[in-house]
């Protein structure tokens, strides 16, 4: 059970503007998109809502870019900033990498690298659980069960990774019941009969990275739902019109009861090289606590580029 919190508290953030020194990743898909008209018609544009639910939840596409990684070299700037209870700064991570692959074995190469602040327990492990689930899904991520097969999140066996999957879920298919997850597994299936009624959807039309046209398709809790009633806040997804693939992905949740509190938005994209879909941009930001636990604010960039096949 601990460990199930704990995992899912890596993506459920409380997240505060109250005394910080640094302003934190905003991690807002909408940022990198130029929007033509504020809200448009679905219809009038041949499609509707259900069309890009059966999209959300039928896609692979999103998961598979991080595994698609695998065939590439491609820098990464990894920057992750944790705060203490009044939002200061207190432990900063700085990481730039060239991953590659020779003779067919993952390599890391450290072009930069630099920890200040609390960062690391005395045992060298790391003070926030948050940063090892990030190490885990982000970073070491490359050259383990990650990418290997096929396979959704949520095929993985055992305690030990069965907490990591229910991690992965939340990621990479929204929308979707994830089980074991204590008093939310039913409320993260948001496009499910008994969920779909706290719900409004937007669409709007726009311009993704400066020359991608793009749909984007927001579901949005309504602001008659009381907030007991949902997890998922919001869940924006970025559509190529002339594809209809997924290149952007961010999710804001809010919930808090007796066991857990937290307030999360995380925000993921894709751009695609040489017809493969392929990660470019991570953004996370937010706190989490859960009684007889160190309460875990943080926030992170990640960026990937200079993509080159193998």
């Amino acid at each position: 059970m601990k460990k199930i919190l704990l995992a899912f508290g890596f993506l459920l953030f409380a997240f505060s503007l109250k005394a910080q020194q640094i302003q934190r990743y905003n991690p807002d898909t909408i940022r990198t998109i130029t929007i033509d008209t504020p809200v448009a018609n679905i219809r009038s544009h041949k499609l509707n809502a259900q069309d890009f639910i059966d999209a959300v939840v039928a896609d692979t596409s999103f998961y598979k870019a991080f595994q698609n990684m695998k065939r590439y070299t491609f820098t990464a700037e990894n920057r992750i900033f944790t705060y203490d209870k009044k939002n200061k700064v207190n432990g900063k991570v700085y990481r730039k990498l060239i991953h590659s692959n020779e003779k067919g074995a993952h390599k890391i190469t450290y072009v930069a690298k630099q920890d200040t602040g609390t960062v690391y327990k005395k045992n060298g492990k790391y003070q926030l659980y948050t940063v090892e689930m990030f190490d885990y899904i982000f970073m070491n991520a490359y050259n383990s069960d990650f990418v290997k097969g096929d396979a959704l999140p949520g095929d993985s066996k055992g305690k030990n990774e069965s907490y990591k999957a229910k991690l992965k879920q939340l990621i990479f298919t929204p929308g979707r019941k994830i089980s074991g997850i204590p008093f939310l597994s039913s409320k993260t299936e948001i496009f499910g009969p008994d969920m779909r009624q706290f719900y409004r959807y937007e669409f709007a039309r726009g311009t993704y990275v400066d020359s991608i046209p793009v749909y984007r398709f927001k579901v949005i809790k309504k602001p008659s739902t009381a907030d007991g009633d949902v997890m998922i806040k919001e869940l924006t997804t970025i559509f190529d019109a002339r594809t209809f693939q997924i290149l952007g992905r961010y999710v804001d949740m809010k919930y808090s009861n007796m066991l857990f509190d937290f307030d999360v938005q995380m925000n993921i994209e894709l751009n695609n090289f040489n017809g493969e879909l392929l990660p470019i941009k991570i953004t996370y930001q937010g706190n989490w606590d859960i009684p007889f636990h160190k309460e875990e604010r943080a926030s992170f960039l990640i960026v990937h580029k200079d993509y080159k096949k193998e």
